[in-house]
């Protein structure tokens, strides 16, 4: 197990695919970040509960392009899901520290005061890995049970970006309980909504623990029945 953990490892790592992917993942957290801190009002961003709206963009980007190295790569291999939380926590890791580090330049640029401590850009940096960690799992089974990259892709990006920013915003009370929301309260924050309307970080663990282990129990039946059939 411990070698074909490190030989899936070494593949993810060399195939031009994982370069491109966090090549475009960089572009996008430069552009995005870069809007929002000079599209939103200073006066909305000194306030500390509204920083997560450029700060919070880490974990979902994050957690979108570890789940997408996962579909991707180990499409069909959904027993090697360890590789994709691996590499999941390194892409999350990441993302939330060119987030943190382009957001505070961000705001140093525009004279505005970073109400965030020390500990929130811990939770962050840390709870973001995770989530992304887990993410990849959630990418890998995905891809398993669709085995169709541009599907796994396309579902994935729709998911994040659009149907679960709906619904928390619209349905906060079920929204929460989202595998996306669950990411944020994880890391402490999101772009979408206030971090009082998430879940506590344990229980976000847990929540996205579940979802990782039910897509990849359905992945692997979709494997078996399609190596028996």
């Amino acid at each position: 197990m411990t070698r074909q953990l490190r030989s899936e490892l070494f593949k993810q790592r060399t195939t031009r695919t994982t370069v491109t992917l966090l090549a475009w993942m960089v572009g996008v957290i430069v552009l995005i970040v870069a809007l929002h801190v000079f599209s939103l009002s200073a006066s909305l961003l000194r306030k500390a509960a509204d920083q997560p709206k450029v700060y919070g963009w880490g974990t979902t980007i994050g957690s979108l392009f570890a789940a997408l190295l996962g579909a991707i790569t180990v499409t069909a291999e959904v027993r090697k899901a360890a590789a994709s939380a691996l590499a999941g926590a390194l892409v999350g890791l990441i993302a939330e520290a060119l987030v943190s580090v382009i957001g505070s330049a961000g705001f140093a640029a525009r004279g505005i005061h970073i109400a965030l401590t020390a500990g929130d850009f811990a939770q962050m940096l840390a709870g973001g890995a995770a989530a992304a960690a887990l993410w990849g799992v959630i990418g890998t089974g995905l891809g398993a049970i669709v085995r169709n990259q541009t599907g796994a892709v396309v579902g994935l990006c729709v998911w994040l970006l659009l149907v679960e920013t709906i619904l928390v915003a619209n349905v906060p009370a079920a929204g929460k309980f989202s595998p996306g929301a669950s990411a944020g309260a994880l890391a402490g924050m999101i772009q979408s909504v206030s971090a009082g309307t998430l879940v506590a970080p344990a229980l976000g663990a847990l929540l996205l623990l579940a979802y990782a282990g039910a897509v990849t129990a359905v992945g692997l039946i979709a494997t078996e029945r399609r190596d028996v059939a």
